[in-house]
């Protein structure tokens, strides 16, 4: 393997063309991305980088004097594959031929159609979308978050520290709710109200209004919600579209087995556009955390350069976190797989406990609030736990 090409210049990207070089591949190394941007930390965005804690130096993934021996095609986007030829197409117009590729593009924040062309309306995914948002914080006075998802949790918490009017609006039953489940949703939910936050559950809202520039958010029951800034949170969408005619089995992402192999030898996926195989779900699966590609990097690394005969270790519960107001909350598991799900620890009223889920007596998901030590002791337990193949 004398060329590898990894598609994508973020954290998936990076942390796969470190294990490379780690695991010893010597050859040439192209890195595509179509940011103008270094690798930055993603997380921070909507919240120390927003307000204002954190520069946008101190994103930066890469160490100091760090050098990878890569070529760096950035700001220039992968816009077609041949998968059978491994030629990757640029919107240059110029093109990368490689004997292995890595596919790690990441995903695209879900737009909502009602928006239009109206200023003001922000998602976000990206560096330059959170340099935009912030420079509307700091302007205004009336923030309308819409989706109760992380991003949308963490940027309703960071803009109430600014001292912003806040509502947040979720169309489910409680912000979190698919993630932790609607008990624990409400308890976190209890959270941003004592801090100022007004939390819709069950809106759908319909419409933004404005001329030129929002001023509003209309919901199905005719409420209307005043806002100098919208941030629409309701999840992303991978980035695959320029593959549709690539020869790779697509799904919702790009369908791997459990090691990150795609359906063509000698290109493997990783990220959050990579659906993998999970044996203990018994289905493929995108996980759309920073834990995820940290944990899979090197697994597709180890796939691409054996040409698929390495072994893998058996895949860990999946594993996320979040920071709101001044709470670190962490969460390993499915609460989906849960019968039951009990506080065993603190009081949720403070915001600090942890809970547990189970399946009959079988701990399967774990929630820690304020509780680094002790969730760390259950998260070790769930990760060294018999795979549970479905």
């Amino acid at each position: 393997m004398n060329t590898v090409c990894v598609v994508g210049a973020s954290l998936a990207g990076l942390l796969t063309a470190r294990a490379l070089r780690a695991q010893g591949y010597q050859g040439r190394l192209v890195l595509v991305g179509d940011e103008q941007h270094r690798p930055y930390d993603r997380p921070p965005l909507s919240k120390d980088f927003l307000r204002g804690d954190l520069s946008e130096a101190d994103l930066a993934l890469e160490g100091e004097g760090e050098e990878l021996d890569a070529e760096w095609r950035l700001g220039v986007a992968a816009v077609a594959l041949d998968a059978r030829q491994r030629r990757v197409e640029l919107s240059d117009g110029t093109s990368v031929q490689a004997d292995g590729i890595v596919i790690a593009t990441g995903a695209t924040a879900r737009r909502l159609p009602c928006a239009g062309e109206l200023t003001g309306v922000h998602t976000l995914r990206t560096l330059d979308d959170a340099r935009a948002l912030r420079a509307d914080l700091e302007q205004g006075r009336k923030l309308v978050v819409i989706g109760g998802g992380f991003v949308g949790a963490e940027v309703a918490a960071t803009a109430r520290d600014l001292g912003l009017d806040v509502t947040l609006v979720e169309s489910g039953p409680a912000p979190l709710a698919r993630v932790v489940g609607v008990p624990m949703a409400e308890a976190l939910a209890a959270l941003h109200r004592r801090r100022g936050v007004r939390l819709l559950p069950g809106s759908v809202v319909t419409e933004l209004t404005g001329d030129g520039r929002v001023d509003g958010v209309r919901l199905a029951d005719g409420t209307h919600l005043p806002a100098d800034v919208v941030v629409v949170g309701i999840g992303a969408v991978p980035t695959i579209d320029w593959l549709q005619d690539s020869g790779l089995e697509l799904g919702d992402g790009v369908l791997c087995d459990e090691a990150g192999g795609t359906s063509v030898p000698g290109i493997v996926a990783v990220g959050d556009c990579a659906a993998w195989y999970d044996p203990n779900q018994g289905s493929h699966h995108r996980i759309e955390h920073w834990t995820g590609a940290r944990q899979r990097a090197s697994v597709a690394a180890a796939t691409l350069l054996s040409g698929g005969t390495a072994r893998t270790e058996a895949r860990r519960p999946s594993y996320i976190w979040s920071d709101q107001f001044d709470v670190k909350i962490q969460f390993i598991g499915h609460a989906a797989d849960a019968d039951t799900v009990s506080v065993e620890e603190g009081d949720p009223a403070g915001h600090s406990f942890l809970a547990v889920y189970r399946q009959g007596d079988r701990p399967v998901a774990v929630l820690g609030v304020n509780q680094v030590r002790l969730f760390t002791r259950w998260r070790r337990q769930l990760e060294t736990a018999p795979v549970q193949v479905a």
